[in-house]
């Protein structure tokens, strides 16, 4: 007669890269919120793994770090956001919800930036930051009545919204209607 008690399986194991990503994707937002001191228990409790699972996957926690500033500084998950915006919004609720991602990319990225050692701080960009294609074909939408480029237009958005959200350039970021509403209507009354 078959026994009534079932065995539990591990699930399969990952391929490295996968682990590695998955761990990263799990402990980024902890280490935002909680900084890079964060302890390796801690890490790995987020990540659902051990830390012997952790440090399978990378050599110590410095690699970790390396690996979670480099997803944070990712372009790519800004693109997906912008990307997802309801575009039966109005233009201005549209460009606000993209603000929106905007000020919680510059202060999630100082977040995290700011609580590195200076050997672990990122290098600069050589030259300024790359366009946001999303941002772009957002304002593209709205060509006709803008004074320049889309591709213009959302670096003037995005250096407006960065300028004022910054933690280290304002004492409270503004909110994201009172920036687009001053990047669309400037500062006269």
């Amino acid at each position: 007669m078959p026994s009534a008690v079932t065995t539990s399986r591990r699930a399969a194991p990952l391929p490295l890269d996968e682990r590695r990503a998955a761990i990263v994707r799990a402990v980024l937002p902890l280490m935002i919120d909680h900084g890079v001191g964060t302890t390796t228990r801690e890490l790995a409790r987020a990540a659902g793994v051990s830390e012997g699972t952790l440090f399978n996957a990378f050599t110590d926690k410095d690699e970790l770090v390396a690996a979670v500033v480099e997803a944070a500084l990712d372009q790519e998950p800004f693109e997906r956001a912008i990307d997802a915006i309801d575009p039966a919004g109005t233009f201005v609720d549209r460009l606000v919800a993209a603000t929106e991602i905007i000020q919680r990319r510059v202060v999630d990225i100082w977040r995290l930036v700011s609580q590195l050692d200076p050997h672990r701080q990122p290098l600069p960009p050589k030259g300024p930051f790359p366009d946001s294609p999303a941002l772009i074909a957002l304002l593209a939408t709205e060509a006709e009545p803008l004074r320049t480029t889309p591709a213009d237009a959302a670096r003037l958005l995005r250096a407006l919204a960065l300028s004022l959200s910054h933690p280290h350039l304002v004492e409270t970021p503004r909110p994201a209607g009172e920036i687009v509403d001053l990047f669309l209507n400037g500062a006269l009354r």
